[in-house]
């Protein structure tokens, strides 16, 4: 089931002063390259198509669905609300909508809960959103490669008719263990790819370096307890990064004119 958070301004600049002390604890690792990249992970890099799609406009206080898997769902996050879904809505004063899955994906069923597609058609076609982000998943990478386009594509038709008229983000799979997985990359090409051919914006972790050999320990939760998902300080992590990558593509003038509410002399960023 969707769980929705609305955060007050207040509760906006409490979770930024918290998250200053994390993101400097881990930005000097995430800011550097890993040593050693996979050649899988380079060749993905190397072959994914680049494109520019068009700015993404969104008003203030826009209403986000985050849909994705377990660390969509707050998997070893302590409470459940300290996931990167939630937290996003702080640092973006949006209103978040999270729909996670765990252990699901375009072609593997979840723990509790079906596969990204099926998911994706029991959607409520009355909701109105300004912005869907759909996550992930590292769950296929045990699956056979083939189909595995086929169904990402019917999942994304199926979304598109659901939802016409709200602009979509990918954000593909980050790395659980290092080095990334051959298979993990596999996953992150194709769905760049895929997202290149719909003109949708593709954030991808395994190519921007979120997670690396130096803030690997930080990022994530190897105990029994967090089974490889983001710790707490993990998730606070993945959050920031997601919230400056959409402010890198939505529109200046809508980020300006709502950053104007609050700081008069905000900049707009640029775009990529």
């Amino acid at each position: 089931m969707a769980s929705v958070t609305r955060p007050s301004r207040t509760a906006v600049a409490l979770s930024l002063t918290a998250l200053v002390a994390v993101i400097a604890a881990i930005a000097a690792g995430a800011l550097r390259p890993w040593a050693a990249p996979t050649a899988a992970a380079d060749q993905a890099a190397a072959e994914t198509p680049v494109i520019t799609p068009p700015a993404i406009s969104l008003p203030a206080e826009p209403e986000i669905l985050v849909f994705g898997d377990s660390w969509t769902y707050g998997s070893a996050a302590t409470p459940i609300r300290r996931g990167y879904a939630y937290v996003l809505g702080e640092l973006f004063e949006a209103r978040t909508v999270v729909d996670g899955g765990r252990g699901s994906g375009y072609l593997r069923p979840g723990l509790d809960r079906p596969d990204y597609g099926t998911r994706i058609a029991a959607l409520d076609p009355s909701a109105r959103y300004d912005l869907i982000v759909l996550q992930g998943s590292i769950n296929d990478r045990r699956e056979p490669a083939a189909g595995y386009r086929d169904a990402v594509n019917a999942a994304w038709d199926a979304l598109v008719e659901i939802y016409p008229d709200t602009p979509v983000v990918v954000l593909g799979p980050a790395p659980q263990v290092l080095p990334v997985e051959p298979a993990t990359a596999r996953i992150d090409q194709d769905l760049a790819a895929l997202a290149a051919d719909r003109h949708w914006w593709y954030i991808s972790p395994i190519q921007d370096d979120w997670i690396t050999a130096q803030n690997y320990t930080s990022v994530i939760d190897t105990s029994d307890y967090g089974r490889d998902h983001p710790s707490v300080a993990g998730h606070a992590y993945l959050a920031q990064r997601l919230a400056d990558a959409l402010t890198q593509i939505t529109d200046p003038v809508t980020t300006l004119e709502a950053a104007d509410e609050d700081v008069p002399d905000a900049v707009a960023p640029t775009l990529p």
